[in-house]
Parts: C-alpha cells; sequence; structure tokens
C-alpha cells in the first residue's frame, strides 16, 4: 500500500542516441544509430487519489502514475539508504 511521503522507483524508458551512465537494459536499433533503453528515477509520493497517485521528483515535477503501472514500485530498503540523496526531500 503506497502512502503521501513514501518513497517510489519509476523506470522510464527512453530513446537517444547515447544512453546515460545510470542506464540498464540497454538495446541497440537495428541499424546501430539509437538505444533504447531504461533508466530509474526516484521520486516521492505527494498525494494517492482513486485513479492513481502523484509524485515530486527532486526538481519539483510533479507526474501522476497509475496504480496499475508495472514500471512503479516501491523503494527498497538499500535504495533507501544507499541512494537517498537521489530521492526528493519530503515537503
Amino acid at each position: 500500500m503506497i502512502r503521501p511521503g513514501d518513497v517510489v522507483v519509476y523506470t522510464k524508458t527512453k530513446h537517444t542516441t547515447s544512453p546515460g551512465p545510470r542506464a540498464h537494459d540497454i538495446e541497440p536499433e537495428s541499424r546501430g544509430e539509437y538505444y533504447t533503453y531504461a533508466v530509474d528515477k526516484y521520486w516521492i509520493v505527494e498525494s494517492v487519489e482513486p485513479d492513481g497517485i502523484m509524485c515530486r521528483t527532486r526538481r519539483g515535477k510533479s507526474h501522476r502514475i497509475s496504480l496499475d503501472d508495472p514500471r512503479l514500485r516501491p523503494a527498497k530498503f538499500w535504495e533507501k539508504l544507499f541512494l537517498r540523496s537521489r530521492f526528493p526531500t519530503p515537503a
């Protein structure tokens, strides 16, 4: 059960010519010019609504995510401990 104030990890799919250092599941295109990959985004839950949750990023952007989205998961204990600088601070 996700509650306001919880930290979550959202795995975002990206498509560019050069994956960054935090990219994982990297797959090249057939012609090799672009890559499709995933990046973990570390967010905090601001509110829980019937149609989903409202999350906030470190830089203050807001995202509405469906609760049944398979790319959304609660942060694991070790992520909260070792990667706490990547999560936004509670408001």
